[in-house]
């Protein structure tokens, strides 16, 4: 009898640390049970969820769930416990400043003659996951976004560059290097997960390229400013009409000449955020030739311009090229 006593005792002893070790597993992989009676009634719940305060033995899920959601999950379970079918819901409950997720499962459990005596809920969180789906979606439209700017860009280019090409050779020759350009300031801003690039990148990018010594042929003065994506690419390709022109005409035409390009407030000692690019250089572009509304200048003096907002004036001079571009506030993002 004592013997028998003792296997009783050991058995239920096992039985309670079976279940407390269950127990801690579910916590660890961060999944709750709630067992409830045909009426809706909390049974015993084990590692309920933060954002269920109120989950307790005689609760329902209305005294622990927002309304809405209670009422829907309660028209499942009603449908669990009419068909012994189980079924899957997911729910949102308000967390802080935002929601936690959770997929439930929902289960009849059935006594030894096949009769549903209560439902089991099994719930995981799933709010990372619905978070990173969130903002896969968020990419996803912008990628769109911006490809379908991008291709809007590249028609334009190509429709400029064919009207003021003498032949396919030379719309070739200047597309392709169009394209090149805003494919490098396309880099910068992919690899600044599209924040941007800042004017220093863009100059190394479109610029020194065409220099026999950069250092020496480009001289940089004033602030660094960041461009948003939309802007980085105007810039770019202002600044790679620019240097194409300065080395057919202009200064980087042979290794010695320089190419000077300053940042200054459009507004002296205004906080408004507007700046001003000047690129100035020794060029011999002051013929009728440099006057030919070539798209080099349709670029730099309507594209360029209208898709920041600003407004752009190029000059020339006695054996002087100047281009003052405006660029408004709301073409720059902080690094």
């Amino acid at each position: 009898m004592s013997a028998g006593r003792n296997t009783r005792d050991e058995s239920a002893s096992s039985d309670a640390e079976v279940m407390a070790s269950l127990a801690k597993a579910l916590r660890n992989c961060g999944i709750s049970v709630i067992y409830q009676d045909p009426g809706g009634y909390v049974v015993w719940a084990r590692n309920a969820p933060d954002a269920w305060s109120g989950v307790v033995a005689g609760a329902r899920d209305r005294d622990f769930l927002p309304k809405k959601e209670a009422e829907r999950l309660w028209e499942v379970k009603k449908d669990v416990l009419a068909s012994g079918t189980s079924r899957t819901i997911q729910i949102a409950v308000p967390d802080g400043d935002g929601s936690a997720w959770f997929d439930l499962w929902v289960d009849a459990d059935r006594s030894e003659n096949g009769m549903i005596r209560g439902l089991l809920t099994t719930a995981v969180e799933t709010t990372e996951q619905k978070r990173r789906e969130q903002t896969l979606r968020t990419l996803l439209r912008e990628v769109s976004h911006r490809s379908k700017n991008l291709l809007s860009i590249i028609q334009s280019i190509a429709a400029q560059t064919g009207r003021y090409s003498g032949g396919i050779d030379s719309f070739l020759v200047r597309f392709r290097g169009r394209i090149q350009s805003l494919a490098s300031s396309q880099d910068l801003v992919t690899s600044s997960n599209w924040r941007g690039a800042n004017l220093h990148e863009l100059i190394a990018g479109q610029v020194a390229r065409y220099c026999a010594d950069p250092q020496r042929n480009i001289r940089v003065q004033g602030e660094n400013p960041y461009f948003n994506p939309n802007a980085a690419l105007h810039v770019g390709l202002a600044l790679h009409e620019l240097a194409v022109n300065s080395v057919s005409y202009g200064a980087l035409a042979n290794g010695d000449g320089w190419v000077n390009i300053s940042v200054e407030q459009a507004i002296a000692g205004s906080a408004s955020g507007g700046l001003i690019l000047i690129w100035s250089e020794a060029s011999s572009a002051d013929g009728e030739a440099a006057k030919e509304k070539r798209f080099g200048r349709v670029a730099l003096e309507r594209v360029v311009p209208a898709s920041l907002g600003g407004a752009a004036v190029l000059s020339f001079g006695p054996e002087r090229l100047e281009y003052r571009l405006t660029i408004p506030a709301g073409n720059f993002e902080n690094a």
